[in-house]
């Protein structure tokens, strides 16, 4: 069961607030434009909420994955293009940094990233190596003292804005997996580099991704995050807190539609009625609130199984598979119980139920998370 500090507490209830008065105002407008308003952005930077994972000593607010699951379950009643920009940032592609970089690495990037200035995405994901990592294709030749990369990664989260890209390439194709991928941090500014097109997606509005394309860039060496050959390994573990962190926001988006429906159905009347008397709405409600709470539990847990030092990565696959699609169950009886209102797109709803379903894929489709956790319970008998 989580156990909540007087601390946490206080951080969740100014978020709350931020959230209410800040966002929640500009919502549709982020929707309707498929833009966050740089005075958005700017609050955020303020709260200190893109320095959430970077240490103190580097100019952030150094939560631990509790603390930051709290905070993310708080903007998930928000924008969940609002939400993804700035997870995408303070988690995956933060985190690398933060856990495997040099120091000198550290101290050259952490503090523009902790202050919002430079912002950061996490790029892994190829035409033909989503599922499956470990099938890369963008290549790293080391070439003196710099490492020369060709290749392209797509569907890049905050690529069309980042300053910052953590980018994995096989550096030993013999090995694959096993000792052939490097994870670098590569600048937008560096020759060679180019964006693509922003992709036009179904949901997260404001969020934008493209393909990512190396011809030749150059990378200096000091660049390498971690040990070269150990990219792989790296992926995973900043993955795994990256799960958490999308369970986290998946749940606050659960509670979020809770709410806006037993509003909605106490309010809506139907045959002179409340339709929140009728026992088919009322079990609609029964089950979207215990399978939320149950999901935010599991969440919590490998939020505090990671904080121990342990590496959770069977929880963290099982949070983020339950609470997204948790989300996806909720958000489709929301749009039923608001009937007609939940469809037509001047109401949140509608939003809600397009930004749920990418959930299930992006960072690590759920079938894969499947693949993760039986595998651990097998190894475990």
């Amino acid at each position: 069961m989580s156990v909540m500090t007087d601390e946490m507490t206080q951080m969740k209830n100014m978020i709350k607030q931020f959230v209410e008065k800040e966002i929640e105002p500009f919502a549709q407008q982020i929707e309707e434009d498929d833009c966050i308003p740089p005075h958005l952005i700017n609050k955020a930077k303020k709260l200190g909420l893109f320095g959430m994972s970077i240490p103190e000593k580097y100019g952030g607010i150094g939560l631990n994955t509790l603390s930051k699951t709290v905070v993310l379950e708080q903007l998930g009643h928000t924008h969940n293009g609002y939400v993804s920009l700035i997870s995408a940032h303070t988690g995956i592609g933060s985190t690398g940094l933060v856990k495997l970089a040099s120091e000198s690495l550290k101290q050259k990037y952490l503090p523009e990233m902790a202050a919002g200035e430079k912002i950061a995405c996490f790029a892994l994901s190829e035409p033909g190596a989503g599922s499956d990592a470990t099938n890369l294709a963008t290549t790293a030749v080391k070439k003196g003292d710099k490492w020369i990369i060709n290749g392209s990664k797509h569907f890049i989260t905050n690529a069309p804005i980042a300053d910052l890209f953590t980018v994995f390439a096989v550096t030993d194709k013999e090995k694959g997996a096993k000792g052939g991928i490097t994870a670098f941090l590569i600048e937008k500014n560096y020759p060679g580099l180019f964006i693509g097109a922003k992709d036009k997606k179904m949901g997260l509005r404001g969020s934008y991704t493209s393909q990512v394309i190396f011809e030749d860039c150059e990378v200096p060496e000091e660049n390498v995050i971690g040990e070269v050959g150990m990219g792989y390994i790296s992926a995973l573990t900043i993955l795994g807190e990256g799960r958490v962190g999308l369970a986290a926001r998946s749940v606050g988006s659960a509670n979020k539609l809770i709410e806006m429906s037993a509003k909605y159905a106490k309010d809506r009347i139907q045959f002179g009625k409340p339709i929140a008397n009728n026992q088919a709405i009322q079990w609609m409600l029964a089950n979207m609130a215990t399978e939320t709470e149950a999901a935010r539990q599991l969440t919590f847990l490998a939020a505090q199984l990671i904080d121990s030092g342990k590496k959770a990565i069977k929880e963290a696959s099982m949070a983020k598979m339950n609470a997204t699609e948790v989300f996806n169950k909720v958000a489709d009886h929301a749009v039923q119980i608001h009937g007609g209102m939940g469809y037509v797109a001047d109401y949140p709803i509608e939003r809600f139920y397009r930004d749920a379903r990418i959930t299930k894929i992006y960072e690590g489709t759920n079938e894969i998370q499947r693949m993760i956790v039986a595998r651990h319970v097998l190894d475990e008998v």
